[in-house]
């Protein structure tokens, strides 16, 4: 039996076993795949407060070092379920067949972008795709890039990148905006960006790093070719939540509804990161979510 069950070993995963081992509990994660999160895929966190300039990859180890070495344990098996046990314990079964007691639980899972969904847009991730302005936006500065998307995450991402590139495309399947209309205005204003509405990124270009976009007007079938040396890609993100469902209220788009305690609508279980209702989704607010939800499973268990 664990004091606390982590399902996700990303930022807000690590950051909640650092916490529930310094206050004595016994900690296991679980990941399908390893630990880090999207954080792994970032090149440069130049924003951590405290840190100098470090890859994603470091960031993670470092978390992982620091983890493991506090006690912690993980396991690299995806959680499938969730169930209440007997005495308030709940049960965590894996897709590997393991089955897992404890006390409290933490879900940690994380959010993906959502990706455009065209060839070869894997492949120039991290080549001048990135799916986070705030991240990466300085290392595209007097350039010229693309963001795709017309919500206000994509609005916003244009005016951050506006102060930095060189010119901005907005590009948007449709021909009006879905974000707020004083964020359209701003970014009317700016004569570096530049709208490019009703239509869709239909290929894109380069070798070995991103050299343009080539996009496609949903009227007329015209094609138009961009040099553009980055692609910001704000469609929205994809929770990877549907193991919950049936245990804990989730958001019309499927995140984790939780208080500023990071405590759920069940008892005993906690949600910390990206994959909670939450505005801002960064690392910083992932790692307060662990520490957050960590202190709460503590004082739940104490309180048994």
């Amino acid at each position: 039996m664990y004091d606390i069950i982590i399902i996700g070993a990303g930022p807000a995963g690590m950051t909640a076993a650092i916490y529930g081992q310094r206050a004595g509990k016994t900690t296991l994660l679980l990941d399908g795949y390893s630990y880090g999160g999207q954080v792994i895929n970032t090149p440069e966190i130049e924003n951590y407060p405290g840190l100098k300039k470090v890859s994603g990859l470091e960031f993670a180890n470092d978390l992982y070092e620091q983890m493991t070495a506090l006690g912690a344990e993980i396991k690299y098996e995806k959680a499938v379920s969730v169930e209440k046990g007997l005495n308030k314990a709940k049960l965590v079964s894996t897709e590997e067949g393991g089955k897992y007691m404890g006390r409290s639980v933490i879900i940690a899972t994380g959010a993906k972008n959502r990706p455009m969904g065209i060839a070869r847009e894997d492949e120039l991730t991290g080549m001048g795709i990135s799916y986070c302005a705030t991240c990466d936006g300085a290392f595209f500065r007097n350039k010229d890039v693309a963001v795709v998307g017309g919500g206000n995450t994509a609005l916003e991402d244009a005016e951050v990148l506006s102060g930095l590139c060189n010119k901005v495309y907005l590009v948007h399947r449709r021909d009006e905006f879905r974000g707020d209309a004083h964020n359209v205005a701003r970014l009317s204003a700016k004569d570096n960006v530049e709208f490019v509405l009703n239509s869709t990124v239909e290929a894109l270009r380069g070798e070995h790093k991103v050299s343009g976009i080539t996009v496609k007007d949903k009227d007329t079938g015209a094609l138009r070719e961009i040099d553009v040396e980055g692609i910001f890609v704000a469609i929205g993100q994809v929770p990877d939540n549907k193991a919950f469902e049936n245990l804990v209220e989730l958001s019309e788009a499927g995140y984790v509804k939780a208080d500023e305690s990071c405590k759920t609508s069940a008892e005993g279980i906690f949600v910390a990161g990206d994959c909670r209702t939450k505005k801002v989704r960064q690392i910083t607010t992932a790692t307060a979510d662990g520490s957050v939800a960590a202190l709460s499973a503590v004082e739940y268990i104490n309180s048994l």
